[in-house]
Parts: C-alpha cells; structure tokens; sequence
C-alpha cells in the first residue's frame, strides 16, 4: 500500500472518532430526539472500525465476513430507516427498502457463497436504494424550502456526505477484484478517493451537529 493511503487512513479514523465523540457530547441535549440514535450509530461505526485497525491479527475471511453480514448491513439499513421512516415519514417504503434489501442474501446463500459475490450485490442493492431515498430527500427539501437555508439543515449535511462516500464509492467496491488485479493504479487512486470521502463524510455528519437544526420528531 502506498505511505498516502495510511496517512489518509489515520486520517479517516481521526474523523471517525470526532465525529464520534461530538455526537456523544449532544447525545443528553438529544435525548427526547431520534437523533440519539444517529449519535449512538456513529460510535458503533467508529468502534467497529478501531476494532478491526488494531486487531489485524485476525484473518482476512472473518473480517470481510463481519462486515459483509454485519457492518455494512447495519449501515444501509440504518440509513433505510433514517430516510424513508424518520425524515420522509414514509413507514411503507421504509418496509420495502428493508426486504428488498434483506433478499439479496438469499441467492448468495443457495448459489454462490462466495464472499465477494456477497459485496457486489448488496452494495449494488443498498446503494440503488439509498439513492433512491436520497433523491425523494432532495425533492422533500425543495418542496418545504428547507434546501434554502441548508447550513441549518442536518440532513442536508448527512445527504452530501453520504453522496461523497456510498455512492461516490460504489464503483469501487462493485468491481474491487476486477481493479486490483487488473488495473491497480486505478485502484490505488480509487481507494486514495474512498479515504478522502470518508474523512469529508464524518466531517459533515461533525458539522451536522454543530450548525444543523435537528427536528424531534
């Protein structure tokens, strides 16, 4: 790995951890709020994430297993219930993001069990929604106004994080193989911009409690 890739490693989980401990920090000013949960998310992501940096002395398949029936469910299907349940008020398209997503695992069990498989169509499938549910919470915001004073808006600042690294970043987990042997310069470049993403995305979801109003119900 190139020396830029750890520095923007460490880099990551400083925002991480900040991210992490600013939330915690509101987490008694939001305890009436469903926010708590946005705070208590961000310190599981954060110490999942340590976790895993400082014990690499576990082997490669339980770590890519972990996060591919855990993490990085945890991740879309909290983000699911974020946007279609608490912003977009929507319990029905909450419901279907969830067992939508839910039955992509099934194919991958019965056919292919197959680690990788597993990362190319979830993320493919948790990627479509959460698109999807970003482009309903762009048209919400546009219809309330709220999009015009969007350095008080906390789930605008969410929103563009999550541009910046889910989606931005899609590409290069869907076909990770494909530029790792094939094409690594393209790879390392690729990896270098899902560091940097990353960063920015906590970064914002910092600045989210800083300057975001966040609405209680």
């Amino acid at each position: 790995m190139q020396e830029y890739h750890f520095l923007l490693k460490k880099l990551f989980l400083v925002a991480e951890f900040i991210s992490a401990i600013v939330g915690l920090l509101y987490i008694v000013e939001l305890k009436k709020s469903y926010w708590k949960w946005f705070s208590l998310y961000l310190f599981f992501i954060m110490t999942q994430e340590f976790f895993w940096y400082f014990n690499s002395f576990f082997p490669d398949n339980i770590k890519q297993g972990y996060y591919a029936f855990i993490g990085i469910p945890i991740q879309y299907l909290f983000l699911f219930w974020l946007y279609a349940y608490k912003s977009l008020k929507n319990k029905k398209l909450l419901f279907y993001c969830i067992v939508i997503y839910l039955t992509t695992y099934i194919p991958v069990e019965l056919f292919f069990k197959k680690i990788d498989v597993v990362y190319s169509i979830n993320l493919t499938m948790g990627t479509l929604l959460l698109a999807f549910l970003i482009v309903l919470e762009f048209l919400k915001q546009i219809k309330d106004d709220s999009i015009i004073n969007f350095e008080k808006n906390k789930m605008f600042y969410i929103t563009i994080g999550i541009i910046l690294s889910y989606i931005g970043t899609y590409p290069f987990f869907c076909f990770y193989n494909e530029l790792w042997y094939d094409h690594r310069q393209i790879w390392q470049i690729y990896f270098a911009y899902f560091l940097c993403s990353n960063t920015i995305m906590y970064l914002l979801f910092t600045a989210s409690y800083i300057w975001g109003k966040r609405p209680l119900s």
